[in-house]
């Protein structure tokens, strides 16, 4: 008998140890896949690629372990029970029995899913870096209409609407909002909790159409299921950090006119008040106990308490941008014309330290008040007009947010066309195109902040040119020559070290005689204003470091290559665009 024989089905090994199939993992859980999908959303559990697929490419694949996760969890056994009871449901229906189905109904178990998420997050920051989709699908749910055909509920609808609202409140009152980007799929926003950048998609505004064919609803309903406890754990731990009770209780009549994120903004100045006055006689507490420590402390020891004092004291303060993004729209009030999406302002501008109002019931002032500095109007004119105030488009708010900066208001008054609304979450020098705006926008941030830009068409590295600098006056005759003569050593310095390090490739000895030569060699070339020819041997070193590539990195490079082409073609792409546009409107104007 050979050594390594071994009699066929006795004992896997390899991937077939490792790894089931979705229709093994059926048997062995005794479930079928409707059930088994709900199990794997709430327990965390996705299929996975093994190196060898050992029954086809056409099966999908879990992780053995992962599979004993979910058979030992009592979650299981609970939606088993929740399944028998329904079909009890389902027999009575079926027998006609109405008084015994409406009685199932009201005592039908829920499932509770509080455990689940202290086990997969056993951290709060971890519950908090993924937020992105649990947001981005309550959100989408508190915008769509109650279906009975698609099993979703008007109650569940209103839950999300709350969940959606709590979280905005809490990201307004703490100025805690950083980007906003308006699209046609909806809103990007782009908050940063405990250190954590947070991107979610709010859906617009507008009547939402439930497509049938192409959207599985019980795999969004299973995960929003687990997403709203999430989300509400989330909430309750955020509103405690900032000593207000959860869940919030709201004025009934501003809920009823659709002005809940305004609700709760009033119901945190109710709630903090009375936590800052604690605070107060709490600081006035330790303050006199420090003092008597100070006392007691030796004469050589004072400095290392008041350090510690400084340290705690420092951790409690705001960080820079919390404190740029609550004074942006510092002492300016807002009034929003009907025709404006309201629930996106109420949450934008307070964030950034405005005070806005409506047209409507409940609104803190009128349109008739004079303190009114802005008013967002987004129709092509406006009937009305008061000289105290300036009527800007809803856009000028979301580009002063992205900017940090008040824009001027010229290019977006009524009426007119606004500028392009640029996305913050694209990096202009990383693609390798600036838009014109953009250039705008920067110039408009450097005379805020007092920096000196290069002039247009002149990049960052022509500012460190002494004759540049000369001629626009920034320097003097003297400090430009001692600059010409600083940039002309360190370029022969650097000429002498490429040099040697060439002549020592190539195996010859260096010597101070070679030095010498090199070095009024480089003066002459300096002289003459000729530049060096391109090293051949650099040439044929780069050809052959990638003919001496493994397949796998050479595939990875010329991958790189071809993407950096593309690139570069969309920019061509997006330039000729931009000549052919600025050709038509020279046209139009001849």
């Amino acid at each position: 008998m050979p050594k390594h024989y071994r009699p066929a089905g006795k004992k896997k090994e390899g991937n077939a140890a490792k790894y089931i199939t979705r229709s093994q993992a059926l048997k062995q859980l005794q479930v079928n896949t409707k059930l088994f999908r709900k199990l794997c959303i709430y327990k965390g559990v996705f299929p996975r690629e093994p190196k060898k697929k050992f029954r086809g490419n056409h099966q999908t694949y879990y992780h053995l372990k992962d599979v004993s996760f979910i058979r030992h969890d009592p979650i299981l056994e609970d939606l088993r029970a929740k399944s028998a009871y329904r079909k009890k449901i389902i027999k009575a229906k079926a027998k006609r029995n109405k008084e015994l189905a409406d009685i199932l109904k009201n005592r039908q178990p829920e499932i509770k899913l509080d455990r689940l998420v202290r086990e997969r997050y056993p951290h709060f920051i971890d519950a908090i870096r993924d937020l992105d989709d649990p947001l981005t699908l309550v959100h989408l749910f508190a915008a769509l209409p109650a279906s009975d055909r698609l099993k979703i509920e008007v109650k569940r609808v209103h839950n999300c609407r709350k969940l959606s609202h709590e979280w905005q409140a809490y990201i307004s009152r703490t100025h805690k909002l950083r980007k906003v980007f308006i699209s046609v799929k909806g809103v990007y926003y782009q908050a940063e909790v405990e250190g954590q950048k947070i991107t979610w998609l709010t859906p617009h505004g507008m009547q939402q159409v439930l497509p049938d064919d192409d959207v599985v609803y019980d795999v969004l309903l299973s995960f929003l299921e687990f997403y709203e406890t999430l989300l509400a754990f989330v909430n309750f731990k955020l509103y405690h950090s900032i000593n207000v009770k959860y869940p919030p209780i709201l004025d009934p009549q501003l809920e009823a006119s659709a002005a809940e994120l305004y609700a709760l903004a009033r119901y945190f100045d109710a709630n903090s008040r009375p936590s800052e006055k604690v605070e107060a006689t709490q600081e006035e507490e330790s303050e006199l106990r420090l003092a008597q420590l100070q006392h007691q402390l030796p004469s050589n020891e004072p400095g290392a308490l008041m350090q510690l004092v400084k340290d705690a004291a420092d951790e409690n303060e705001e960080d820079e941008d919390t404190k740029e993004c609550k004074n942006l729209f510092k002492n300016m009030r807002f009034f929003l014309s009907r025709e404006v999406p309201r629930e996106s302002m109420l949450f934008v501008i307070p964030a950034f330290g405005g005070t806005v109002s409506w047209e409507g019931e409940g609104a803190p002032f009128s349109e008739t008040d004079q303190s009114i500095t802005h008013q967002i109007v987004d129709r092509p004119t406006q009937g009305h007009v008061y000289l105290s105030r300036e009527y800007v488009q809803p856009q000028w708010v979301y580009d002063c947010v992205n900017t940090r900066i008040i824009l001027p208001t010229e290019a977006y008054m009524v009426g007119r066309v606004p500028p392009p609304h640029l996305s913050p979450f694209v990096d202009n020098e990383e693609e390798g195109y600036v838009p014109d705006y953009a250039e705008t926008i920067k110039r408009l941030k450097s005379a805020a902040k007092n920096e000196i830009l290069p002039m247009p068409g002149m990049g960052k590295e022509d500012l460190d040119d002494p004759q540049n600098m000369l001629a626009e006056g920034y320097i003097s005759r003297a400090e430009a020559i001692e600059a010409a003569e600083r940039k002309q050593k360190m370029m022969t310095l650097e000429k002498q070290y490429h040099d040697e390090l060439k002549m020592e490739l190539d195996g010859f000895k260096y010597s101070s005689s070679v030095s010498d030569a090199t070095k009024q060699k480089s003066d002459e070339d300096m002289e003459t204003g000729e530049e060096p020819l391109p090293d051949v041997q650099q040439i044929s070193t780069a050809d052959m470091s990638k003919l001496l590539m493994s397949r796998k990195k050479r595939g990875l490079y010329e991958a790189m290559k071809k993407g950096q082409e593309r690139k570069k073609a969309h920019v061509d792409l997006l330039k000729q665009r931009k000549k052919k546009i600025e050709a038509a409107e020279k046209f139009k104007k001849n």
